[in-house]
């Protein structure tokens, strides 16, 4: 076995700013008057050719003034974070059916429903709070299902496991709604009162027999025919999901294919029957909602829309583009094409979180100008020409985050920021005032009056009325009463005026993983989190954990013996874009012909050097789950001491 470093890289708090003087150069410290006008002038430069990454873990007040600094200072909708990388497929489906990309349920209603579908999620390791809440629900009777490529500890707590192939969620999906069609289980009366095109839908799904289901999906007819009359004969249920459906190059279809199966049986809008995606950052839900998106202003009010434009080109004094931005992954792609030539990014780290990572370092060094506002040197900020420090959002910052269930909750100042730290807000106001915007805001809750004043959903939440409730969900347009805990009730209105828009089913087909698995190829290699560590790893790698063992490349028993491998012992992993030197570790939730690995340590193992930026089309969100990989053994290595 070979000796390797297994003492994970920290990363020291940034405490004042920092400039390069040329590319060549070492960063130098700067004041903060020349940071800025070096970013001032980098941006001036850069108006028609300039891209913001807002942040999924700053507060809703923060990512609302990115957004009016992109629009309004540098007159571009290109802006977008990393809810592009996670679940924008879950927006772009749920705002396809329903007209709004939200989760449609509270975390509450999962404690008092009959059945859960966890559904590409390892919720217990990736989304431990709610997890709770499902335990609950499970001690309160509810029977859960797990649909997991692993099987993993999310579904050890679970009735049944549904162990499929990567990649097959669409056939799987299918299956099981011609199961509950063909078993006479369709709630008929609310897919004629609530529903478009179930005939079509119908047709679409009738070829997924069972028996084809368990040729495509691996999993046996019997289980999802379990599924399927369980899911349907329930009183309420919800289907939750994560990760595992989102990061596919057709994530959007995925998404859809699931919200079908809510249409067919009425688990929507309804208290304890609904549809949950689960985010990952603590607030993902909140920099959507806030119009740090290139398709929606606050609010989620459609940018193509003339007469939410006219509101806020009012409020903000400036013309609004008429048309959408750049999404997350187009803007990477302009930067190969030269028309994106800056980009301002806070508090992401690209360089290490999206597919295909040595492309995007590549593109992020071609720019003509990086700037980058954060709390740690990160890997990409290690490429910017300018880095400013700002404070962390969840304990140094006044404001609110939003999460899964859409509940705004006040966030406070708990420490005081180190050495000349500024506040994200508070940088970004200098730097529009020096590029001739005088922005001035008292505090967060001026900036959050705002957005109230401008967000129907929002106008009801006062940060008095925030702090006494202990958090509000949207929408909640009254400041006198409360909205209930699930969305689209109308769908149930006897009045079809009231009712509305019919929620459409998906009309979506299976497409496998771009990347095939082959004689060179030929391990399918999974991604996803563990309990211990965050993301990129530059926040939790800092702190110890009794559970941490580093980045591994894991394997079930039957493929460590078939290559020769133990568990330790480091091997090359190689997809079709590059290759990384990883331990083997051995573990029983995998099955044949199936990896895992996780992006926790990018600085030891960078796993993202092997996955395809092959991406969704709606959503612009990459097959981070569905690599080809091979394993090779490596020469012994004799060590002298």
């Amino acid at each position: 076995m070979r000796e390797r470093d297994r003492i994970p890289k920290t990363y020291t708090r940034l405490t004042h700013p920092l400039v390069r003087d040329s590319r060549d150069e070492p960063f130098r410290r700067a004041s903060w008057d020349e940071a800025l006008d070096r970013t001032a002038r980098g941006l001036a430069a850069a108006r028609g050719s300039f891209g913001m990454f807002s942040c999924a873990r700053a507060t809703n007040e923060m990512n609302y003034v990115a957004q009016k600094f992109a629009r309004v200072v540098m007159g571009t909708n290109n802006v977008d974070s990393c809810n592009r990388t996670c679940h924008a497929p879950s927006v772009a489906g749920l705002s396809a059916a329903f007209g709004s990309g939200g989760g449609t349920s509270s975390y509450e209603e999962i404690e008092h429903t009959d059945v859960i579908v966890m559904w590409g999620s390892n919720a217990r390791f990736a989304h431990p709070i709610f997890f709770q809440h499902a335990l609950r629900g499970v001690r309160n009777g509810a029977r859960m299902y797990a649909v997991d490529p692993r099987r993993t500890s999310t579904a050890e707590w679970a009735e049944s496991w549904l162990g499929l192939n990567v990649g097959t969620d669409i056939p799987m999906a299918h299956a099981v709604g011609r199961e509950i069609i063909h078993a006479g289980l369709a709630n008929e009366a609310f897919i004629e009162r609530a529903t478009s095109g179930f005939e079509e839908y119908r047709q679409l799904v009738e070829p997924w027999t069972l028996s084809l289901a368990q040729k495509v999906t691996g999993v046996p007819a019997a289980a999802i025919r379990e599924l399927a009359h369980a899911y349907a004969r329930a009183e309420r249920a919800q289907l939750c999901w994560t990760l595992g459906i989102t990061e596919h190059h057709n994530g959007t279809d995925n998404v859809r294919a699931l919200i079908n199966l809510s249409l067919l049986t009425g688990h929507v809008g309804r208290y304890g029957s609904g549809l949950q995606p689960l985010r990952g950052q603590n607030n993902v839900q909140g920099g959507g909602d806030m119009g740090a998106i290139p398709n929606r202003l606050p609010g989620f009010q459609d940018i193509l829309d003339a007469g939410s434009r006219l509101k806020f080109e009012s409020a903000w004094d400036t013309v609004i583009q008429p048309h959408y931005g750049l999404t997350l992954t187009e803007m990477f792609e302009a930067m190969e094409e030269g028309s994106l030539r800056a980009v301002y990014c806070i508090g992401e780290n690209p360089a290490q979180s999206e597919a295909d990572s040595e492309q995007a370092v590549r593109r992020m060094r071609a720019l003509d100008f990086l700037v980058v506002q954060d709390i740690f040197l990160t890997k990409t900020a290690e490429l910017a020409d300018v880095v400013l420090p700002a404070t962390a959002g969840w304990a140094e910052t006044e404001g609110t985050t939003t999460n899964s269930e859409r509940r705004v909750q006040r966030v406070r100042r708990a420490v005081t920021p180190p050495g000349e730290a500024r506040e994200d807000i508070d940088i970004l106001c200098d730097l529009a005032t020096r590029l001739g915007h005088d922005w001035t805001y008292a505090d967060s809750e001026a900036v959050w009056n705002e957005l109230r004043s401008l967000s129907p959903d929002h106008h009801g939440m006062t940060y008095d009325r925030l702090e006494r409730l202990q958090g509000i969900q949207w929408p909640c347009p009254s400041a006198d009463a409360l909205e209930p805990s699930y969305l689209h009730g109308r769908l149930w209105e006897p009045d079809p005026a009231r009712r509305g828009v019919r929620a459409p089913f998906g009309l979506v087909r299976h497409d496998p993983p771009v990347d095939l698995t082959d004689e060179r190829y030929p391990i399918r290699l999974t991604t996803g989190r563990r309990l211990d560590s965050y993301n990129t790893g530059v926040q939790s790698g800092s702190f110890a954990s009794p559970l941490r063992r580093g980045e591994y490349i894991e394997l079930c028993p039957e493929d460590a013996e078939r290559h020769g491998v133990v568990v330790g012992e480091e091997v090359r992993v190689a997809s079709r874009r590059g290759s990384v030197v990883a331990p083997v570790w051995i573990d029983l939730a995998l099955r044949p012909g199936l990896a895992f690995m996780t992006m926790h340590f990018p600085d030891e193992v960078d796993t993202n050097q092997l996955t395809i930026e092959a991406n969704c089309p709606i959503a612009g969100t990459a097959e981070f789950k569905a690599s080809a990989i091979r394993i090779e053994k490596l020469p012994a290595v004799t060590y002298v001491r």
